[in-house]
């Protein structure tokens, strides 16, 4: 077992104990890795913070059900599990806070959009991207993330937002649209005002 995994299992111990130190410990210690997985989920800093205090409150709530004995790689696993409390957070504010988790019905208009040419995505840093993402509404980018980024199938989204299946694709499909749209006002925009 590494030290990362020790350190770990010495944390969530004492996090079972209500040890503050331990709490404290693990909350820096994982801080930026919620934080970046609650910033894609969110259009704003002071959000994607409530959201990872929140994802932490659970945590700590619920630490006493984390198995360690499944694998060697204790970290691996933690971070895992913790990521689900993360993305299971951010849904639940979503839910709380848009009303338009249903979408629209897909269309065979929004199946069938072609990739025209160069995106402009070879252009773009990794930064330009993650903003473009956050410019989508919070349906189409929490459906985008869950699918592209999360690996999530149709089916786990829709189960796990209360959607249907084709709800879940007409939202990923206009998230891809509108993800098109913003890139290439990007690059039009950067082609303009660099020499």
């Amino acid at each position: 077992m590494s030290d990362q995994s020790v350190q770990i299992l010495t944390l969530v111990e004492g996090c079972c104990n209500n040890e503050r130190n331990a709490q404290r410990e693990l909350y820096h210690f994982l801080y930026g890795y919620a934080m970046k997985i609650c910033y894609r989920y969110t259009s704003h800093q002071h959000e994607a913070e409530e959201l990872t205090n929140e994802a932490f409150v659970k945590l700590f709530k619920n630490i006493g059900l984390f198995d360690a004995s499944r694998q060697s790689n204790v970290d691996a696993l933690f971070k895992a599990w913790f990521k689900r409390i993360i993305i299971n957070t951010c849904i639940d504010h979503l839910r709380r806070n848009h009303t338009l988790l249903n979408g629209h019905i897909l269309s065979s208009d929004s199946e069938n959009i072609a990739d025209k040419g160069e995106t402009g995505i070879d252009r773009l840093s990794y930064e330009e991207i993650v903003e473009a993402i956050r410019q989508l509404s919070p349906v189409y980018k929490t459906v985008f993330n869950l699918f592209v980024i999360d690996g999530m199938t149709h089916e786990e989204i829709a189960a796990q937002l209360g959607i249907s299946v084709g709800a879940s694709k007409s939202n990923l499909s206009k998230a891809r649209n509108n993800l098109r749209k913003i890139i290439l006002h990007q690059t039009q925009y950067k082609a303009y005002v660099q020499p």
